[in-house]
């Protein structure tokens, strides 16, 4: 359950960073969104949160009528925000908690890729779609054979691995012969936790499916441990079945995603400019973006083709953000006041917050800088260093670089040298 500390503010963006251990109770409920969005199980969250009432369109995102920051509409804003009328999708109580993580796409492929779950006999609790195969993007040109990706969380993975060696052998390399328990091993404890069987024939299409444990998945999306799935779901992905713990986990991971886009931008900034920060974050680091047959555009085109899809994951936490507005040009304005900025430097993931607070300190020592003493006051200090995305580029590398080498190595193990070579996650 989470801390009275987490639900000081009913606003998600606002909830202190939950720790893992928010997460430790197990829920049942599965679900096909968006068609019947699941309930969030009560003892997630406190009974007392104000519950607000939906919001007329007019407190939706909205231009300012001037181009400076806070005008009348800025302040109309605040007022709204104080109220607690907040988006739904930003409620923990709300049953409509976590929907802006519901992404549309064409109807008969959505029943494709739902038609795969039902191949497997092994348990799948959350699944999830991705890639150019499920989301439209500028580099494919329709002459490749389209692979589909999926990611599958699972409670017990040596139990789940057993059942589909069982079921499908050919899915797996040789490493099938050490028995289930094996397989799950390599897959937990080596590289970032997750087990690829790439280049998988079903129903007449290509697919390549990923098995994580629900408990390494919402670790990663919480703490960004190694960011190598976090990351891949800062980006659309659709959604096919859900699982309550993972929803709040996810929206947890995007709110983060949120303060680190705003931490290196400049206080005036466009949409995209945002949107192509947020999808970058992941890639520092990753060895897939270096690939030759990489676009060096990966991310621009990634923004510029699913924009709808990045918008509808973000768009309702930037508009309950007291500190983000619209100019009537249709950039979007941030307050730089330290205090705000040191506020979300504090909510950073817990990884990459140690990382960056080391990357000041060893920045300031070699200066002879003296560090501030308080807590509050050296987030702040590090919030409006000239050198914070310095700090974030060196540390987002950290986290990343040596989880996806060895994820690349493993990837020649668990799905042969061609495999291994031919694709990424």
């Amino acid at each position: 359950m989470l801390s009275s500390k987490c639900l000081k503010s009913s606003s998600f963006f606002y909830l202190a960073r939950p720790t893992v251990q928010c997460f430790t109770r197990r829920s049942n409920s599965t679900s096909t969104p968006p068609e019947a969005p699941p309930n969030t199980p009560p003892d997630f969250y406190s009974t007392n949160l104000k519950r607000p009432q939906q919001q007329p369109q007019e407190h939706r995102f909205r231009h300012e009528s001037s181009e400076t920051p806070f005008t009348e509409e800025g302040r109309r804003k605040f007022a709204r925000l104080r109220k607690y009328q907040f988006h739904l999708s930003n409620i923990p109580d709300a049953p409509e908690f976590g929907t802006n993580q519901y992404l549309t796409i064409n109807e008969e492929l959505q029943q494709q890729l739902k038609k795969v779950l039902t191949r497997f006999n092994a348990p799948i609790r959350y699944a999830v779609a991705y890639g150019s195969g499920v989301f439209k993007h500028t580099e494919d040109d329709g002459k490749r054979k389209r692979v589909l990706d999926f990611i599958f969380g699972v409670s017990h993975p040596a139990h789940w691995h057993a059942l589909n060696i069982q079921q499908n052998p050919h899915h797996y390399s040789a490493l099938r012969f050490l028995g289930a328990n094996s397989v799950a091993m390599i897959q937990e404890k080596v590289g970032a936790g997750v087990y690829f069987n790439p280049y998988i024939e079903i129903d007449g299409m290509a697919i390549k499916y990923g098995i994580v444990s629900i408990d390494t998945l919402c670790r990663d999306l919480i703490d960004w441990d190694t960011l190598f799935l976090s990351g891949r779901m800062q980006k659309p992905v659709k959604i096919l079945r859900d699982d309550s713990r993972v929803r709040l986990a996810n929206q947890v991971n995007l709110t983060e995603a949120v303060r680190v886009a705003l931490l290196t931008l400049p206080e005036q900034f466009t949409e995209d400019e945002f949107y192509k920060r947020v999808a970058g974050i992941s890639y520092v680091g990753d060895l897939g973006i270096f690939r030759t047959a990489t676009n060096p555009y990966k991310v621009a085109g990634m923004v510029q083709s699913q924009h709808s899809q990045f918008h509808r994951l973000y768009f309702s936490l930037l508009d309950d953000l007291p500190n983000v507005d619209v100019l009537s040009n249709g950039n979007l304005q941030q307050n730089l006041n330290p205090k705000f900025r040191g506020l979300m430097v504090q909510k950073l993931p817990k990884t990459l917050y140690k990382h960056v607070l080391d990357e000041h300190k060893r920045y300031c020592s070699s200066k002879s800088i003296a560090l501030a003493e308080s807590t509050t006051e050296l987030n702040e200090q590090v919030a409006t260093s000239p050198h914070l995305k310095e700090y974030f580029d060196r540390s987002l590398y950290s986290i990343i670089a040596r989880p996806a080498k060895i994820q690349n190595i493993k990837g020649i193990l668990t799905a042969g040298l061609w495999n291994s070579v031919r694709g990424s996650p």
